[in-house]
């Protein structure tokens, strides 16, 4: 089972990124999607949520009407999609699956925003 985060790097402020999660190794069609971030001396918090057919969303207050979650099932990858980034975004960036109590994480990827 792997999940493998992309897209990383370093953004000015105001600026927009898309994160990638590729799944494999499960039946990636089956689980519903997070993303979560974990910023410098911080607890990790959760980001956003797509449920495994992609009908449904949910976000954190700090990102709501910025960031876009979305998957793509054939591809077995979900996506983040970040507009108007701002430095307290900066953080590594972790995808996880879950379904039924089986919980599937990734390494992350390092999105830093700064001038």
């Amino acid at each position: 089972v792997q999940l493998v985060e992309s897209g990383g790097g370093l953004v000015q402020p105001g600026g927009s990124r898309r994160l990638s999660c590729a799944a494999s190794g499960f039946t990636f069609s089956d689980y519903a999607m997070h993303w979560y971030r974990q910023a410098p001396g911080k607890e990790r918090e959760w980001v956003a949520v797509i449920t495994s057919d992609g009908g449904n969303t949910n976000y954190a207050d700090s990102v709501k009407g910025r960031f876009t979650i979305s998957r793509d099932n054939a591809k077995n990858t979900v996506y983040l999609q970040m507009n108007s980034l701002k430095p307290e975004d900066t953080a590594v960036y972790y995808c996880r699956g879950i379904r039924r109590g089986v919980i599937y994480w990734g390494k992350g990827t390092l999105v830093t925003v700064s001038s």
